[in-house]
């Protein structure tokens, strides 16, 4: 009889990241490169207790009735839309989460795209490495100024917060849309709130940050798109799911809008061939918002902690379903 609970990592993670869970529990190790739980594991489901799990792993009912002791499943992310979270509470299974930790990087790189998008960086560094630049031109690779511009915001959780607070040193108006009015945030960032409709029509840069939901799913469709500007630029750090990748092609082709940055795509990872790729209005990263050293080592330590706070029944520090703490008094 072990004396540890065992959990089950889906996909190697460097061992100072996860090196609560190897202190205190029997840990094994999914392998690399391919994503879900993969099916060499199997063996392991009947005595997992814990489960440690990335964006890219779908946990639904199939999964779990494999894992009849499993008590806690913690996400790598901060996004649980690869998780059934109906499925868990029904079983009794709190899902951890990582909001917070990972709000600045996030904020910083959707900056980062706004300028490499609206300043047209990519292109230009491209043109001068591969010999276009010629004797310098007063009408060369023009960008637009933020100063004075629209930014919206469509969703004003911890990240949609942090990427306004920044819009203040550019100098930019700020609306917000939001299931929930911010009154607090709208003093301190000096935001308004409209309907999403108004966003999009007024703003000169519309920025996504909300979860994936049955509601936001291609919240960005052809309606939306054709509501903006033909001078205003999108930038998804959300979920690819938010934004119709079909219409998006279309609008930046006929020119509805005048360009796009992404960091999540819809399928993800975009096939190479995709023709997103080849237009010139738009820039797209793999999925790096909360890439640096320090927030994904902190994004891992916090799923250790709640990960380790489930196998002790205790509440985790952050829970994406508190619900399942009713089911469990009831039950």
């Amino acid at each position: 009889m072990h004396s540890k609970p065992l959990v089950l990592v889906t996909h190697p993670m460097p061992e100072d990241w996860i090196a609560p869970l190897l202190e205190q529990t029997r840990v094994v190790v999914g392998p690399a490169g391919r994503p879900g739980v993969d099916p060499s594991l199997a063996p392991y489901f009947p005595e997992v207790e814990g489960l440690y799990t990335w964006l890219t792993d779908r946990v639904d009912d199939a999964l779990l009735s494999q894992m009849p002791r499993l008590r806690v499943v913690s996400n790598f992310a901060v996004g649980v839309d690869n998780i059934d979270l109906e499925a868990c509470t029904r079983r009794g299974i709190p899902v951890g989460h990582t909001p917070g930790v990972l709000t600045d990087a996030v904020a910083d790189l959707t900056w980062a795209l706004i300028l490499a998008i609206t300043r047209g960086i990519f292109p230009a560094a491209r043109d001068a490495r591969e010999g276009r630049w010629g004797m310098w031109a007063p009408t060369q690779w023009l960008g637009v100024d933020l100063q004075g511009k629209t930014l919206g915001i469509v969703g004003l959780g911890q990240i949609g917060q942090a990427v306004a607070r920044r819009a203040r040193g550019f100098g930019m108006r700020v609306l917000y849309t939001s299931r929930k009015a911010k009154p607090e945030a709208e003093r301190e960032l000096g935001a308004q709130r409209v309907p999403l409709e108004t966003l999009l029509s007024e703003s000169d840069v519309v920025s996504l940050h909300v979860p994936l939901t049955p509601e936001t799913r291609r919240m960005i469709d052809e309606e939306a798109l054709r509501r903006m500007k033909p001078t205003a630029y999108l930038v998804n750090m959300a979920r690819g799911g938010v934004v119709d990748t079909g219409a998006l092609v279309r609008a930046l082709q006929e020119g509805w809008i005048a360009g796009a940055a992404l960091d999540v795509t819809d399928p993800e990872p975009l096939p190479p061939d995709h023709p997103l790729y080849r237009l010139p209005n738009c820039v797209i990263t793999p999925h790096i918002g909360s890439a640096t050293r320090e927030t994904r080592k902190a994004m891992a330590l916090l799923a250790c902690e709640n990960l380790l706070l489930g196998l002790q029944g205790k509440p985790l520090r952050h829970c994406a379903n508190p619900e399942v703490y009713d089911h469990l008094r009831r039950s």
